[in-house]
């Protein structure tokens, strides 16, 4: 029998599986689950995992990252931080940490092996899925994301309307954008519209 939301969801924000694998990075954290999600969100933002400034904030896309990626969805954040519309559901609930060299380490694959599966059974009513990075696009698309995050993203109509695959909105991908201008002025268009549709149901 599936659990509660409320009793699944504080046993989400207690978990701490990867409290020694934390310990043991650069930033020698501890565990903090980012949960952002209500089961009558229509709308999926499937991302990667939470940076350092989400990890002290406790709220997700809480930077310049955030920012860009309302305005590709067309929403403010109001809209964007109501969790019984908008659910954000990274690959990894917590941060990674660092490295030695101060990169991000990428999401631990047991969280999604542990919470994901049961995550998305207790969003019912999502209607339209955005795949943030090549992380959450080789986890929901599999083998259709081999080809890489610029040829997954060119294959958007593929997919559309029910999921849109895009690259992460960190300001590092400005050089991306450039180099790939039907972005902007091809897919965003018809991401917007249906945005705006779910949340208007």
């Amino acid at each position: 029998m599936r659990a509660s939301f409320d009793t699944f969801t504080r046993d989400l924000r207690n978990c701490t599986l990867c409290a020694e694998r934390f310990a043991a990075t650069e930033t020698a954290h501890a565990p903090r689950p980012i949960v952002w999600f209500q089961p009558t969100a229509r709308i999926l933002v499937a991302g990667q995992a939470p940076g350092m400034r989400v990890h002290q904030s406790g709220k997700p896309f809480d930077d310049r990252s955030g920012d860009r990626l309302r305005d590709w969805m067309g929403v403010d954040e109001a809209t964007f931080y109501d969790t019984s519309r908008v659910a954000v559901v990274p690959m990894a609930f917590c941060f990674p940490g660092y490295d030695a060299n101060g990169s991000d380490l990428p999401p631990p694959k047991i969280c999604a092996e542990t919470w994901r599966g049961d995550v998305l059974d207790h969003l019912p009513d999502v209607q339209l899925t955005l795949l943030v990075g090549g992380y959450a696009q080789k986890y929901h698309l599999g083998v259709a994301a081999k080809g890489g995050v610029t040829q997954t993203v060119a294959n958007w109509r593929d997919l559309a309307p029910r999921t849109f695959p895009l690259p992460h909105p960190s300001w590092r991908n400005t050089g991306w954008l450039r180099k790939n201008p039907w972005f902007e002025a091809e897919l965003l268009p018809v991401l917007r519209k249906h945005i705006k549709d779910a949340l208007s149901d």
